[in-house]
């Protein structure tokens, strides 16, 4: 039903008119210092796909790349311990892995999920007139790139680590429950990279408010004085001719719009009558902060439009 033809979060197989498999795998370096919390993160940001499809996850298996005469046992063992955790809190079982020696410690999951295949939600859906809401603030990559330069306390970098292991669960049960056109979450393409492939598979051109947009407390700070991470710099390249600055927007609120983000929120694309009751059944769900941070404007060639002050 999904697969290699036009990109999306996971690759969706029928297996008869009632049951379709999802699939995803995503696996990275250590983001925080924490063993353990970097196993949660970095199952968390896996498990987002299967969630960005309107699916449950189902299974995982670890993907493990370490080095275990650098680091020992005990770390590695804290890792899969946090993966393992946040997986059995998604309502899934870990059912084994492989590993691999090397040099840089690597960690994520392939997951497999369930859905309806009638319910299947893809990134190629958005509708002229759906508004995008988003529901997680996005900043990850200028924090985590400030936690390795030492500028986070330990209690900042704890709820650094919080938000970026927070599931997408909530916000798929929501999403299933009010029914929308389309759905991404927001990874390493940032807000823009990942907007634009929505865009641009559904045929539509959509724009954002500047001013609307969360962001994680200090990350304009850390922005404004440039520690924005490399991958930031790749988006806004690769995007540089799809995307229009209208108003006054800053140097630092414009990287924030490229930054790569580790196991950040969905984006959702949905109709103007569903749009309250979608931020309505948000809430119910526990997600803090839903926002309403564009719409879509009509059909095209998936141009963005990014509206500053």
């Amino acid at each position: 039903m999904v697969g290699t033809g036009i990109p999306d979060d996971a690759g969706v197989y029928r297996l008869r008119p009632d049951l379709a498999l999802v699939q995803t795998v995503d696996f990275f370096t250590p983001v925080v210092d924490d063993p353990y919390w970097f196993g949660q993160v970095a199952a968390a940001n896996a498990l987002s796909d299967i969630y960005a499809m309107g699916a449950t996850p189902l299974t995982a298996l670890n993907l493990v790349a370490f080095p275990s005469c650098k680091l020992g046992p005990e770390v590695l063992r804290a890792i899969l311990k946090g993966g393992c955790d946040k997986v059995a809190e998604a309502g899934a079982l870990v059912l084994g892995g492989h590993s691999v020696e090397d040099d840089e410690p690597k960690y994520g999951l392939a997951v497999t999920g369930v859905v309806h295949p009638a319910e299947v939600v893809t990134n190629s859906g958005a509708c002229p007139g759906d508004f995008l809401i988003l529901t997680k603030p996005l900043g990850t990559g200028v924090m985590v790139t400030a936690l390795k330069g030492g500028l986070l306390t330990p209690d900042e970098e704890r709820k650094l680590a919080e938000v970026m292991a927070l599931l997408n669960a909530p916000a798929a049960e929501a999403m299933r429950l009010v029914g929308v056109h389309a759905c991404t979450d927001i990874t390493g393409f940032g807000l823009l990279g990942h907007l634009r492939e929505m865009a641009v598979n559904s045929g539509v051109d959509v724009e954002i408010e500047l001013a609307s947009l969360p962001l994680l407390p200090k990350a304009k700070k850390f922005a404004e004085e440039g520690l924005i991470p490399g991958g930031a710099y790749r988006n806004k390249e690769y995007l540089k001719d799809h995307v229009e600055i209208g108003g006054r927007i800053s140097p630092a609120e414009e990287d924030l719009l490229y930054d790569p983000q580790t196991s950040g929120g969905l984006l959702i694309a949905v109709s103007g009558e569903k749009r309250e009751q979608l931020l309505s059944a948000l809430r119910e769900k526990g997600v803090a902060s839903p926002r309403a941070v564009g719409r879509v404007t009509g059909r095209g060639k998936g141009r963005i439009l990014v509206r500053g002050v």
